[in-house]
């Protein structure tokens, strides 16, 4: 909450001190940052150990389908609020969404684990981050398949920081309309979440998220070619492309994610996956905003740097999709179920 409420003051401090601006920008992205990051690798690794091997795939269906239901009410909700723009009432919505935030997230997480919860077993050892590190570095599948998160999520999350501002800059659209954006990639996201929940236990996972990395690819593509020519339409398909692949293809990777954890190691390979979350959000905002910045500069041309960015974004998609051939969740497993791996690492921070 304290990363969502102090943005908009970061922002603004920008228009009359850089230096402060700066300073608030660190302490709002950096809460923002730290506390997603420490936050989602615990609730994926209390979902597993909650949910068991044959809930997984329902688990993830549920939690993203009110996720993305909760980004198309607040998408809603913001666009009404910004309608009469002006920075205080900007102000007063993200105090609305954060403090909202806030208190339903307290509010669900009561009696959710217990202190000590009959038949739950307690690891023995803790594991370090030096020993996540060695398990992936023996691990070849794990190693695939930690590159492998990190290109798709970084190409498919580079985008979340870019598309409003390339809109408003390509097709001159009110802030009203740039936040509505949101809700019509989360509608076709929600959409294509449900079909994909029916559609996995008939299609293997990997034929799922291979169309939803084309179509995602192919949705960049799209939004490409629509600020080449100007076209606000072509632009709407792109959007609403890149919605129903990213639905289609998140379910089938966060069951895939929950495959490559083995019972004996939740808490160490939910960490990390979720490392390979937070590395590919950094390098998808670097990616974003450095990349962009710099093109833009070179090229003098406000447009120039958005485009090459979606277009390097589906580059990493299709590349994604060559290590997901290489990636075997079998293999992966019998691996990390060996006494070696799990236990090896265990054994070497003892020593």
């Amino acid at each position: 909450m304290a990363g969502v409420v102090l943005s908009p003051y970061a922002a603004f401090a920008y228009t009359t001190n850089t230096w402060v601006g700066l300073g608030l920008s660190v302490l709002a992205f950096g809460a923002w940052g730290m506390g997603f990051n420490f936050a989602t690798v615990s609730y994926f690794s209390l979902a597993s150990e909650l949910s068991g091997e044959r809930g997984r795939s329902r688990t993830v269906a549920v939690m993203f389908f009110l996720m993305i239901l909760s980004v198309i009410l607040t998408a809603i909700g913001l666009s009404r609020l910004l309608k009469d723009y002006a920075p205080e009432v900007l102000i007063r919505a993200f105090w609305g969404v954060g403090a909202t935030a806030l208190v339903i997230g307290l509010l669900v997480v009561l009696g959710l684990e217990g202190r000590h919860q009959p038949g739950r077993e307690t690891s023995p050892r803790r594991l370090s981050a030096r020993d996540l590190v060695r398990t992936l570095v023996e691990n070849r599948q794990a190693r695939l398949f930690f590159v492998y998160l990190v290109l798709l999520l970084a190409a498919i999350l580079g985008q979340d920081i870019l598309l409003e501002p390339f809109a408003a800059q390509a097709f001159n659209m009110t802030v009203e309309q740039t936040t509505r954006l949101t809700s019509i990639w989360g509608t076709c996201t929600l959409i294509c979440l449900i079909v994909a929940g029916v559609l996995e236990g008939r299609v293997g996972k990997r034929t799922l998220v291979a169309v939803g990395s084309w179509g995602a690819a192919l949705a960049f593509v799209t939004i490409v070619v629509s600020g080449v020519l100007a076209n606000t339409g072509l632009f709407y398909l792109g959007v609403a492309l890149l919605g129903l692949a990213t639905g289609l293809s998140t379910v089938s990777n966060l069951s895939l994610m929950l495959d490559m954890t083995t019972a004996t190691g939740v808490g160490l390979f939910i960490g990390a996956w979720g490392m390979a979350d937070a590395f590919a959000r950094l390098t998808g905002n670097v990616l974003g905003g450095v990349v962009r910045d710099l093109v833009t500069q070179i090229s003098r041309d406000p447009l120039a740097g958005y485009l090459v960015v979606f277009g390097i974004e589906a580059i990493l998609l299709v590349v994604s999709l060559a290590l997901l051939r290489q990636i075997d969740v079998k293999a992966f497993q019998s691996q990390t179920e060996s006494p070696s791996l799990v236990e090896r690492a265990a054994l070497m921070s003892e020593t």
